[in-house]
């Protein structure tokens, strides 16, 4: 079963849960630091989470505890673009070890993954919400309550589709 995102709603297993989606809406054609979701189904990847602020209980999809060093390549003159990298790093990345919660847990969606395509877009999450549902980069933001609802349901088959 897909996770569906549909005008700011994500709908899985019986649950209908608001989200934020990227300031722009959503994009057939994305492109690197356009503010905008992807649209398209796609597959998920790993887990990532704070375990100083996360406490998860059933997890059926890798997972990796983040670093203070860790992050995500968004820059397309990168070979690492739209990869996790370590800090120090000398391109542009999205910083996963943050003051504020929003990355405390996220799953990394697997859009311009295989094959990775410049400037395409990069760094595409399912990761908690900012206060309010405030529009995202493009990323999917959700609360943390509601992710935890979900995470147990999730499995290495489950894909998400945004339309």
């Amino acid at each position: 079963m897909n996770i569906i995102i549909k005008k700011h709603f994500l709908l899985y297993k019986g649950y209908k849960l608001k989200c934020s989606l990227g300031k722009s809406g959503l994009s057939r054609n994305k492109r690197e630091g356009d503010f905008a979701t992807p649209k398209g189904l796609f597959k998920l990847g790993l887990l990532y989470y704070r375990k100083d602020r996360v406490k998860l209980t059933k997890c059926l999809i890798k997972k990796k505890a983040i670093k203070k060093n860790m992050g995500w390549c968004d820059d397309s003159k990168s070979k690492k673009y739209n990869q996790e990298i370590s800090f120090p790093f000398k391109y542009s990345a999205e910083k996963f070890y943050r003051k504020d919660n929003i990355y405390d847990i996220l799953i990394n969606i697997k859009y311009n993954h295989f094959p990775i395509v410049k400037n395409k877009g990069s760094a595409i999450f399912l990761h908690l919400s900012k206060k309010k549902y405030r529009p995202t980069n493009g990323c999917i933001g959700i609360k943390k309550i509601d992710f935890l609802k979900i995470l147990p349901l999730i499995n290495y088959k489950t894909k998400i589709l945004i339309k």
